[in-house]
């Protein structure tokens, strides 16, 4: 019997939640399975991954093929990476305390990374928050100018005062060609 680790799907339309399992390769996708290993959701980001470490590095050393998407997700949390380090020692070109620290100094560093992806999305998260924030508060003060422009009172006065300093100049001019007319 050959035996798979694959992803079975599951959730809703457009909002897919996959399990991954072990299963009979002649299996239906979502039929029939030996044992579930773990969730997959590509719904968040970074995407969640629950494996049940051992178990999956178990059917791996067994001879479990993963499909090309399970082993994308099984070298991602180190399964296949223990797998290596494994083989190495069975073979004699490790000790188990070598491949204990390789495999420990691996899983520091992909935690380190994948923090860092983690602070990284937070502060563009908080930065754009933040923008947004500012461009609202600034369209806010733009409608408050404007609404304060239209309610302002109407001031009569100084369209009265321009009237009455252009009224003498026309009044002067009136008398100049009474003048002339006189001589």
């Amino acid at each position: 019997m050959s035996t798979k680790i694959r992803l079975q799907r599951g959730g809703r339309k457009g909002r897919p939640v996959y399990s991954i399992v072990v299963a009979d390769a002649r299996a239906k996708r979502d039929g029939r399975f030996i044992e579930k290993l773990g969730t997959y959701n590509p719904n968040t980001n970074p995407a969640t991954i629950d494996l049940n470490f051992d178990s999956t590095l178990s059917w791996v050393m067994k001879g479990a093929q993963p499909t090309d998407t399970a082993r994308a997700i099984l070298s991602y949390r180190g399964v296949m990476m223990k797998k290596h380090l494994l083989e190495g020692v069975r073979k004699g070109a490790l000790t188990e305390e070598q491949a204990e620290a390789k495999f420990e100094a691996w899983v520091s560093e992909k935690e380190n990374k994948i923090e860092g992806k983690v602070q990284s999305l937070n502060e563009a998260a908080q930065a754009s928050r933040s923008a947004r924030l500012a461009a609202e508060a600034e369209v806010n003060n733009a409608r408050k100018a404007a609404i304060e422009a239209a309610n302002a009172p109407v001031v009569e006065e100084a369209p009265a005062e321009e009237v009455t300093e252009e009224a003498p100049a026309a009044e002067a001019t009136e008398e100049a060609p009474a003048e002339e007319s006189a001589e």
